[in-house]
């Protein structure tokens, strides 16, 4: 029973959450709310006390919130920006391996080499979920944040798979890295093809179960979708492979398979709504966790080191800062540098004034957060070393890990604000003309679609039901001719029609809103049942969605 009691009260956590951010009077990041409220529950007085379990935590939480970065991010913005998502996503890594790790070595003499690679390894994988929490939505220019979102999308399994040859350097003592490039390679590609593979075969599956079902219950497709992570990810690390990158292919892959397009709608509803709760639940418990989990192993290293000697409380904090400022200076020079020899590239084919910009590079290096993958990895450290002995340095480098995860939330908290703000975007949002355009055109075609369906009715009928149908067909398609009047880039009559249409929607608001209280009353007075009211909310509700979100959409 202390496990469900845990569970509920993390759910609950997560929930107060929610709410509590949008009671403050000062606007404070969610992820910082989620652990301090962690942090809270660990008080010894409440007794709760959850024991972080790497392995577990890596299964049950990372394939599915991996999965919905991988479906949510967009795919044609994430091919334009590759070269500089592959450059951080390993270049980076890699590199924060080597030089951090050397140097938390010789900063730290008791965290031997494969230990402080380790570390390093640990230490390179970005937050982006911390980060979006803590910059706000859409505060950081499109363009970077597709690549901050990428970056974090594959910095996870490039840092852990550096992780598992460094504990296996420190565990035998041998490390080749001709051997530890190519098995880079093979558990990289073996783990994009398993999530993809996975991905096809359930896309495969659903069309074929939906042929059979027709307009039935959505519920077991949505079900099916949810395992997709936990099967790429368990079955890639069978094989050896990257289960991260397999979680991140399957989610990538499910927009270019057929179950993201076809089937019912009520499926894809159910599914959007779905992950959007599963996502909000497993962020906010991610976060709560680690508020679990930084009293122990923050207080209990400081309590320890004061008991010994107050100079040691001091030189353990040092650890923390020096390899947070290493980590910051590598990601800033790093970052300039890349923005330099794409500014030379650009200058050589005719782009003037193509020089980094300072402030960009800034953002950049503040927004690299660490969160839940650097604790899962640098717990899931081993103990002992392979002839029993206790593997040294392992508590330090537990503590520095933490300490650096908090330190980066705080200086994104205070620094974010202070280098966007008055950061001026290029202006008018960059996809507005293509969503003018399928707009447009997605109109258009629904004009000519009404028009055939016309002509093929009205062919069978006389001529009183025919003109009748003709009526009906002018009824129909003048919702969508004044739709086309709104996009037109004639100023007056577009702004004539964009008046209408506003007051059309404020109508229909009104009536839908009417039908609503309607439908509220004659529950309470019992002359409609929950199953007819429930039916008939979701309609309004349907239709109240439309028109807002047609409302919110600014030709």
């Amino acid at each position: 029973m202390e496990i469900v009691f845990t569970v509920l009260i993390l759910l609950l956590a997560v929930s107060l959450s929610g709410v509590g951010v949008r009671l403050l009077p000062f606007k404070v990041p969610l992820p910082l709310v989620q652990i301090a409220l962690g942090a809270l529950l660990a008080w010894p007085a409440l007794g709760l006390h959850v024991t972080f379990d790497p392995e577990l935590f890596m299964l049950l939480f990372i394939p599915p919130l991996l999965f919905a970065d991988g479906w949510r991010i967009p795919k044609r913005e994430f091919f334009m920006q590759r070269r500089a998502i592959l450059m951080l996503a390993l270049g980076l890594v890699f590199m924060t391996v080597l030089a951090v790790g050397y140097f938390i070595h010789a900063l730290v003499p008791v965290i031997s080499l494969p230990i402080a690679f380790a570390l390093a390894a640990v230490l390179s994988p970005t937050d982006a979920v911390a980060l979006s929490g803590i910059a706000g939505k859409d505060r950081i220019p499109a363009q970077l944040m597709h690549i901050l979102e990428g970056e974090a999308l594959m910095n996870d399994a490039s840092g852990l798979v550096a992780l598992k040859f460094a504990i296996a350097a420190a565990l035998t003592g041998v490390f080749s890295l001709r051997d530890a490039s190519l098995s880079f390679v093979i558990i990289a590609l073996g783990g994009l093809a398993t999530g993809a593979a996975v991905s096809w075969i359930f896309s495969v599956i659903s069309v074929r179960v939906s042929a059979f079902s027709g307009e039935g219950d959505p519920a077991p497709g949505v079900i099916m979708t949810l395992l997709i992570p936990f099967a790429s990810y368990l079955f890639a690390e069978h094989a050896g492979w990257s289960g991260i990158l397999a979680a991140v292919a399957a989610g990538m892959m499910m927009n270019h398979t057929s179950v993201s397009h076809a089937g019912p709608v009520a499926a894809r509803m159910r599914a959007n709504s779905t992950w959007a709760m599963i996502e909000f639940i497993f962020n906010g418990m991610v976060f709560i966790l680690l508020g679990l989990q930084f009293p122990h192993i923050l207080g209990s290293a400081l309590l320890e080191a004061h008991e010994t000697s107050n100079a040691l409380v001091g030189v353990l904090l040092g650890y923390v800062a020096a390899v947070t400022l290493a980590l910051y200076a590598l990601r800033f020079v790093w970052v300039w540098l890349l923005r330099w020899f794409a500014s030379r590239n650009a200058v050589k084919h005719g782009v003037s004034n193509a020089v980094p910009g300072l402030r960009t590079v800034a953002v950049t290096t503040v927004a690299g957060v660490r969160g839940a993958i650097t604790l899962a990895g640098v717990l899931s450290l081993p103990v002992v070393l392979s002839n029993g002995t206790a593997l040294p340095g392992r508590n330090v480098a537990i503590f520095i890990a933490s300490g650096v995860i908090l330190v980066s939330l705080l200086i994104a908290v205070v620094a974010l604000p202070l280098l966007l703000r008055g950061w001026r975007h290029s202006g008018q949002d960059p996809h507005a003309a293509e969503e003018r355009l399928a707009r447009t055109q997605s109109a258009q075609a629904a004009i000519r679609a009404i028009e055939d369906v016309h002509d093929t009715v009205a062919a069978e009928l006389d001529e009183a039901a025919s003109a009748y149908a003709t009526e009906v067909t002018a009824r129909v398609m003048d919702l969508y001719r004044r739709r086309l009047a709104t996009l037109t880039d004639e100023k007056e009559p577009a702004e004539v029609a964009r008046r209408a249409e506003a007051l059309e929607r404020q109508m229909k608001l009104a009536a839908i809103r009417a039908e609503r209280a309607t439908l509220l009353s004659l529950r309470s007075t019992q002359q409609i049942n929950d199953e007819t009211l429930n039916k008939l909310m979701r309609e309004t509700d349907l239709a109240e969605t439309a028109l807002t979100s047609r409302g919110r959409f600014k030709a």
